[in-house]
């Protein structure tokens, strides 16, 4: 964990503590696999990389917009704490390539399979083909995360930021073995129905008042 890493984890849990309360419901399921894993979350906020980012102890890598970097400052920052830059309109091969080189190498990395920040706070129904071809290239295990009330804290189009409860509810790994492996899918199809079967599993989960640390 570079400085810059460093920095931003320890800032984000800080600030998650005292700003939103932040908890992590089922933290166990997060450090089940060593090796490279995807961690499949729902997207709501500008707040949703580094706050699942604080839930681990190692770094993990995540997607940021491209034009993020087009300022020298940000690119020199987001370049130092694990982004990935992709153009949401036209997902670079280069840039999946990239990402299934970091699986394989035993590195997380954090994939919203809806694409984009929802704007009302709900989840799409399918995921984007290209985290279905990612799962089938890299062959590692995909955990489904979903965090719940950080719309609140930072919704889309907003640039003020709210004080409201945050939790980081883990899943289990999902089994997507039949489907990797199916012979009577074509492959755009296949890529297709794993990425709406990780977004299936992540609204499986639910947050439980009563639980959570």
């Amino acid at each position: 964990m570079n400085f810059w890493y460093w920095m931003g984890h320890t800032l984000s849990r800080l600030f998650g503590k005292v700003v939103c309360s932040y908890r992590v419901q089922n933290r166990e399921a997060l450090e089940q696999v060593e090796g490279g894993m995807i961690i499949a979350s729902n997207h709501v906020s500008f707040i949703d990389p580094p706050f699942i980012g604080a839930a681990y102890k190692q770094p993990i890598y995540y997607f940021a917009r491209k034009t993020l970097f087009d300022h020298h400052v940000s690119n020199f920052i987001f370049s130092r704490v694990n982004a990935i830059p992709v153009n949401q309109d036209k997902p670079e091969l280069s840039i999946l390539k990239k990402v299934i080189g970091l699986l394989k190498a035993d590195e997380k990395v954090l994939i919203f399979p809806e694409g984009e920040r929802s704007r009302d706070g709900k989840l799409k129904e399918e995921g984007e083909p290209g985290v279905g071809m990612i799962v089938c290239k890299s062959k590692v295990p995909v955990l489904p995360v979903r965090l719940f009330g950080a719309e609140k804290v930072l919704p889309r189009g907003s640039n003020k930021i709210s004080r409201h409860p945050v939790t980081l509810v883990a899943g289990e790994l999902i089994d997507l073995s039949d489907l990797i492996e199916s012979t009577e899918l074509s492959t755009k199809d296949r890529y297709q129905a794993i990425a709406n079967r990780i977004m299936s599993e992540i609204a499986k989960l639910e947050l439980d008042e009563d639980r959570g640390e």
